[in-house]
């Protein structure tokens, strides 16, 4: 939220806060990660009992938000599209198939265009797993391991280095978050540009499952990977090309700093705090109604009506993180139960 409605802060925040974006990679690293340690040891896995389950976290909510944000469709979209691009966005979208056109990929709620992307990567996990059960004999050292997912790290950037080399958009200046061009968005928004993320994610779950970590190890890996992205948002974020930053090229710091908050360690008890916990169960929810919340709040001027005006951002802030925890608590688990119950299929 803070990524797109900057609050004034002080100023050794700015690069972070300018260049958060860096933590999407880190989104489908982690759901790689807790995908592959809930499932990976089960001696089978129904495709349809596991995509049901997924789907049931992940699409009442984006439903709700989309019918929530209607007024958007008219007051944005209608405006910056062509009538072809604006009907074919409000048939694509609400089927969650809007990444998978640069054009309409942040049609409706930009932020939206993850949930493609990871019910893509949903659809791929059984069989992605199948096959690394295949060869699990093959890779089950920590060493080869570690080895493999650098092996993927590297391929998941040749898209992004070919594309810098190339130019295919044609750009004159460097790329920035700003930039508007369609094959920059393809890179940024489609969903086959986070399989090598999400692979990466599903291997450090099984590197974590054969490594023996002593709670001052993860300790000392979580700082080590905290240190080094400190110094990368104070020495170097803005040396690096915009489109390596954006896929992923931080995973090395990523994959240490998840291994290290897997598990017992002074700073995992930190970030275990109750009230970051709570917040942390409205994550999607949150994540998902921030941003046309943010919008529609400001395009109604309710502050100003309200005589509150002094008090923005940080009210709006407060309201929006209400709002998701009510869709939490009234919505989100009613909904999944529903879904469950209706779609699973009965066990014979």
């Amino acid at each position: 939220m803070f990524f797109h409605f900057t609050p004034p802060h002080p100023a050794f925040l700015t690069p972070l806060l300018d260049n958060a974006y860096v933590f999407v990679g880190f989104f489908f690293l982690i759901s790689g990660f807790v995908l592959a340690y809930n499932y990976a040891d089960r001696p089978t896995l129904s495709k349809r009992s596991f995509w049901v389950a997924r789907l049931s976290r992940v699409y009442p909510v984006y439903l709700l938000v989309l019918a929530l944000s209607i007024p958007f469709v008219v007051i944005a979209e209608r405006p910056a599209h062509t009538y072809f691009d604006w009907i074919l966005g409000i048939v694509l979208t609400p089927f969650a198939l809007q990444s998978w056109s640069p054009i309409l990929a942040t049609y409706w709620n930009t932020v939206a265009w993850t949930v493609p992307a990871e019910i893509a990567l949903y659809f791929l996990f059984p069989y992605l797993l199948k096959l690394l059960k295949s060869v699990n004999h093959r890779i089950a050292t920590p060493g080869r391991l570690i080895a493999l997912i650098g092996v993927i790290w590297i391929v998941g950037l040749i898209p992004h280095t070919t594309y810098l080399l190339l130019n295919p958009d044609h750009l004159t200046a460097p790329a920035t978050r700003y930039t508007y061009a369609y094959w920059l968005r393809a890179l940024k928004y489609s969903p086959p540009a986070y399989i090598c993320t999400f692979t990466a994610g599903v291997l450090l779950a099984r590197l974590h499952g054969i490594l023996t970590l002593k709670p001052a190890h993860r300790t000392l890996l979580a700082a080590i990977a905290l240190g080094g992205l400190a110094l990368f948002f104070a020495t170097a974020v803005d040396q690096i090309p915009y489109v390596l930053i954006h896929g992923c090229l931080l995973l090395p710091l990523f994959a240490m700093l998840l291994l290290g908050l897997a598990g017992p360690g002074v700073i995992t008890s930190a970030f275990s705090w109750k009230p970051l916990v709570k917040i942390g169960e409205t994550t999607f929810s949150l994540y998902l109604i921030h941003f046309n919340a943010f919008l529609l709040i400001h395009y109604y001027h309710l502050p100003e009506r309200l005589h509150i005006a002094r008090f923005d951002p940080w009210i709006s802030y407060i309201v929006i993180i209400a709002v998701a925890f009510g869709i939490l608590r009234f919505y989100e688990g009613p909904a999944r139960k529903f879904v469950l119950k209706t779609f699973t299929p009965n066990p014979a």
